[in-house]
């Protein structure tokens, strides 16, 4: 007790002190803050995304702090800036946590292949850091719908999302067929036309020891694989190797 009491007589000092003991305001802003960060937290733990329950709850957390620090924490400075020229922008505390948990989204994301992951999970840091912030400063009506839609997006439209991907995603395959010769390449050309769901887009001729080698661009549903569909292919007496590397065109996505 002697410690705390001895900041508190030093503040008074310096001027009117509103940090020693945290009000019950701010104890409730924290409170709920972390509460919906959990919410969201627990939404990726079920998922198994590498941002979880103890991160989302951190970042609605340390938001919340800083959005109660800023309007809190400054009140001793209200009178002051009054008679002096000197001002306090408080809302500056707010637009940098915005900036920094940018970093922390950044590093969340990155790229395997062809594809870019982890965006959504980036974006629901982004947005938890947002629901804390919105909580630190007191508008726990404003972070509880937040949370509400945040969850709904993340959760409930898996739905629509997968079903639109199966319907509109269009996959892109690369495939190299090395055949033993001109006339058996053109039969493994019209085979590969002839399997459903396959379309060829693009063809290239070439030759490789002696064998020709067809370079093939093909295009299917999301919901077909490729590889199967070309296993008739492999199977060919006339057919030397068949290699193919297989990536969606619209790879913007997350993986949940």
């Amino acid at each position: 007790m002697t410690q705390p009491l001895l900041l508190a007589a030093l503040g008074e000092a310096f001027g009117e002190v509103n940090d020693v003991y945290p009000s019950a305001e701010a104890v409730w802003r924290l409170v709920a803050a972390a509460a919906l960060g959990a919410v969201v937290g627990i939404e990726r733990e079920i998922n198994d995304q590498p941002a979880g329950l103890r991160t989302h709850l951190t970042v609605a957390l340390g938001a919340a702090a800083f959005g109660a620090v800023s309007t809190l924490g400054f009140s001793e400075f209200v009178t002051d800036q009054r008679a002096v020229n000197v001002q306090f922008d408080v809302t500056r505390v707010a637009s940098n946590v915005v900036v920094g948990i940018g970093f922390l989204g950044a590093g969340m994301i990155f790229r395997a292949g062809s594809k870019v992951r982890n965006l959504t999970t980036a974006a629901s840091l982004w947005v938890t850091a947002a629901i804390g912030l919105a909580a630190g400063v007191g508008d726990i009506g404003i972070a509880g719908v937040t949370t509400v839609g945040l969850v709904v997006a993340l959760l409930l439209l898996r739905v629509p999302r997968d079903a639109l991907r199966r319907r509109l995603v269009r996959t892109t395959s690369h495939v190299a067929i090395r055949v033993t010769g001109v006339a058996p390449a053109q039969e493994v050309l019209e085979a590969v036309r002839a399997l459903a769901g396959i379309e060829v887009t693009d063809v290239g001729w070439g030759k490789h020891e002696g064998d020709v080698v067809l370079d093939l661009t093909l295009e299917s549903a999301a919901a077909d694989r490729p590889e199967h569909q070309l296993a008739a292919i492999v199977t060919r007496p006339d057919v030397v190797s068949v290699n193919t590397d297989v990536f969606l065109r619209s790879e913007t996505g997350d993986e949940g």
